[in-house]
């Protein structure tokens, strides 16, 4: 009798595996997103996080190696709109021939999906749970620790941003790709500290109408963005 075949290592066993991990992690970040909202900071511990997670701190650190990841994961939730906004709709169609034009068309999807993702909700719950809410709207001075996590945030958007751009816009350069994702995401990081300015962090009509008039700033900076032609060098002369 020919002896039982190894489990192969893509069966079931590993499928739920990977869907309780999945789950776990989501806990964890579904965990730091309530002390945030509770505390108005994110002044918690490792202790407090497992806790409110139903989890051991061993498996906080199996996730996430620090704190700052966790809020940062939270972050990217909150930002995370605008992919289930580019995927809303079909990718416009290059208004012409040539790679000019299938930039210009990558950027007026990117452009789209930023005007329709529902922002500010999340940025106004994203901007307490940083603890900024109350502060002061000078010139909308953010903390250096909160713009990192910010940024943070926004990095790890980028990358999934720019993955689905990709594959939307299969005739564009990855690298012309990940450019303008990146020229737009840390764009959001200034509109983000300007709109906490003007709204001190609200989310009502008129913060609704603050981010749509900061984001025609932003429209225009990525339509004139072009790439860097060929560098050009001096030729030694005999």
């Amino acid at each position: 009798m020919p002896p039982t075949p190894a489990p192969r290592p893509d069966g079931p066993s590993v499928g739920k595996r990977a869907l309780l991990k999945a789950r776990t992690r989501r806990d964890i970040v579904q965990a730091a997103a309530a002390l945030m909202h509770d505390g108005g900071g994110v002044d918690f511990s490792v202790d407090d996080l497992a806790t409110r997670a139903g989890v051991s701190r061993r498996t906080v650190f199996n996730h996430f190696p620090s704190l700052d990841d966790v809020v940062a994961a939270v972050g990217a939730d909150a930002f995370g709109t605008v992919r289930d906004a580019l995927h809303a709709v079909a990718p416009p169609t290059p208004p012409g021939p040539g790679p000019d034009a299938a930039r210009d068309a990558l950027r007026d999807d990117l452009v789209a999906a930023l005007r329709r993702a529902e922002l500010v909700a999340p940025m106004a719950s994203l901007t307490r749970g940083l603890g900024l809410a109350g502060e002061s709207a000078d010139a909308a001075v953010v903390p250096p620790h909160q713009a990192m996590l910010l940024l943070r945030s926004l990095s790890d958007v980028s990358e999934e941003l720019a993955a689905d751009l990709a594959r939307r816009h299969a005739d564009v350069e990855a690298l012309d790709v990940e450019l303008l994702v990146a020229q737009a995401m840390s764009s959001l990081v200034v509109l983000h500290r300007h709109w906490f300015a003007r709204t001190g962090g609200a989310s009502d009509v008129a913060a609704h109408d603050t981010w749509s008039a900061l984001l025609d700033h932003l429209v225009p900076a990525l339509r004139t963005t072009t790439p860097p032609g060929p560098i050009a060098t001096e030729g030694h002369h005999g």
